[in-house]
């Protein structure tokens, strides 16, 4: 296995799905992505493969695995540091899901959360074989790079749980060195950000709405969001997830762009209004995403540079990812070719 490294590794990433990543993006994943790197052997990647099962417009697609990776950069990820690279420029992770996917239960696919949430919507007709086997190549994602931690969220536990049982079920039948069997790595001190009008539902991509801070819109229409945010009952600014997830949501967002902690905050608006509250978190935001869309565009505005990070990244992760393959190959029985082939 690949384990020369002194460093245990990472994988993670994000799916280029839509122009911009979101506000909860950048707090939820890019800010520790960026702190892992002091500690870890880290891999990200833009996973456009995963994208494909919204059957996205092609010519979009492209552009935003590029936009996702500029927006990577200006978060403070390091291509020096970490290991960056486009999903798809290694075929050995749908190699290794189809090895994994003949391990895995039709049932124990079926009861996926996210598959039975997304297919109810979706409806029969909408539903393809690839959202039912999302979850296999996610495992295969982690499994192939040998990565002893998972930066997940809680609503990707479940998906990392799969990862487990497959790698166990693998290492029972093989040999305990079929592959490692990784962790989840959950920040518990990082706030959720919610949608800013519905404070209770996560901040997510697929909405469009009001409720949704992207990172790559105009940052006056970003403060805009913020000062009509759905606040509660009272006039209290305070901290109470459950009886104030409104302004909560904000105070989460606030600490997280001024570094000061919740209750520096409270003190600082006790006797204020949520008014107050929202035209400061306006101004932060609004010259928080002026300054990150400039180094965004530097970035955009050099294709070649990235596409040379991503040919760097991806030639490292394929020589990873093909000892990985070969190595199960062995184990289940596939004949390896010939070096004279």
């Amino acid at each position: 296995m690949t384990t020369e490294t002194l460093r245990p590794r990472i994988l993670s990433g994000m799916q280029p799905s839509n122009d911009s990543l979101t506000l909860g993006n950048y707090i939820g994943a890019l800010t520790q992505w960026v702190k892992l790197q002091d500690s870890y052997d880290t891999f990200y990647m833009m996973a456009d493969l995963h994208a494909l099962t919204v059957n996205p417009d092609p010519d979009k697609l492209r552009d935003r695995t590029r936009r996702t990776l500029a927006q990577y950069l200006a978060g403070g990820v390091d291509p020096e540091r970490s290991t960056l690279f486009v999903q798809s420029h290694v075929s050995q992770h749908a190699e290794l899901a189809w090895i994994l996917s003949c391990q895995t239960g039709f049932g124990e696919a079926g009861r996926m959360t996210q598959f039975k949430d997304k297919s109810a919507k979706q409806g029969e007709s909408g539903t393809t074989v690839g959202l039912f086997t999302y979850p296999v190549l996610m495992a295969a994602d982690i499994l192939l790079y040998d990565a002893a931690l998972v930066p997940v969220g809680e609503d990707q536990r479940q998906h990392l749980e799969l990862t487990r049982n497959l790698a166990e079920r693998a290492n029972a039948r093989f040999g305990d060195d079929t592959f490692v069997v990784p962790d989840a790595h959950i920040v518990k001190s990082i706030a959720k950000i919610y949608d800013l009008q519905n404070p209770t539902a996560k901040m997510s991509k697929s909405e469009t709405g009001k409720g949704t801070l992207w990172l790559l819109e105009d940052p006056k229409k970003a403060a805009k969001k913020i000062k009509s945010a759905v606040t509660d009952a009272g006039t209290e600014i305070r901290y109470d997830a459950a009886e104030k997830p409104g302004v909560s949501n904000l105070l989460s967002i606030y600490s997280v762009f001024s570094g000061k902690s919740i209750e520096q905050l409270e003190a600082e608006y006790e006797g204020k209004q949520y008014g107050h509250l929202k035209v400061d978190l306006a101004e932060i935001m609004e010259n928080f995403l002026t300054d990150f869309q400039s180094k965004v565009n530097v970035y955009l505005d050099d294709p070649a540079q990235l596409d040379k990070i991503l040919a760097v990244g991806a030639a490292k992760a394929r020589d990873i990812a093909q000892e990985t393959v070969s190595r199960v190959y062995s184990k289940v029985g596939l004949l390896q070719p010939s070096a004279e082939a």
